[in-house]
């Protein structure tokens, strides 16, 4: 079964609390949040102490997407304000082996991203200890980007390779998905759809997360 994250990215900054709660009465299944450092991409989002007012509002497991240079200097702090899953990029640290065993030691689901230029087969030394595989399909950084057809071919890769060995890791994409792409991702073996702009500026949000999912 196919399931949903809206990207608080997207949301109305000013109302979070009720946007947090749209996802959740459209059934949402995840709340994915975009931690941004301006460094490692070029934009601010959300700190530790916004990942930790989310949590007291939100009854749904937040997914935190850190993209961050050195993420493992964080993970324990946003283990700690209530995160669940926690990814980070291949590309943003040397240790990415470490810093998947620290975020288990977290408590926390370990979660690896990859960028669009970044070729799925990178990961084979670590798909069999990782709970989730994000593929980007946009540059990270900003919301409201078109899909980038080539990232269809690291999924393929991602759902072959989990049929071939076994593997348990969910495959999840982010970055211009709506009616059209959601359904070229779910071919390619996709189990996660975040949902920014798509999901926020629907007027029937139930209806979109149903049609995602559909």
């Amino acid at each position: 079964m196919t399931l949903v994250a809206p990207s608080l990215l997207a949301a109305d900054y000013m109302n979070m609390a009720s946007s947090i709660k749209e996802a959740e009465n459209a059934g949402a299944d995840y709340l994915h949040i975009d931690v941004m450092d301006g460094h490692f991409v070029p934009n601010l989002t959300f700190g530790i102490d916004m990942v930790e007012q989310i949590s007291k509002t939100a009854t749904i497991p937040l997914d935190v997407h850190l993209m961050l240079a050195k993420p493992e200097n964080y993970i324990e702090k946003f283990a700690a304000a209530g995160a669940h899953i926690i990814s980070v990029h291949m590309e943003a640290t040397p240790h990415i082996h470490r810093v998947i065993q620290q975020i288990k030691q977290a408590g926390c689901k370990a979660g690896v991203v990859l960028n669009p230029g970044t070729p799925a087969n990178v990961l084979e030394a670590i798909l069999g200890d990782v709970d989730l595989v994000l593929q980007m399909t946009v540059n990270p950084g900003f919301g409201g980007q078109n899909f980038i057809e080539s990232t269809v071919k690291n999924m393929r890769y991602l759902a072959n390779w989990r049929h071939e060995n076994c593997g348990s890791y969910v495959i999840e994409v982010d970055g211009g998905v709506n009616a059209e792409t959601a359904e070229i991702c779910k071919q390619a073996g996709v189990d996660v759809l975040v949902a920014g702009s798509y999901f926020f500026r629907a007027e029937d949000k139930k209806a979109c997360v149903n049609g995602l999912k559909a």
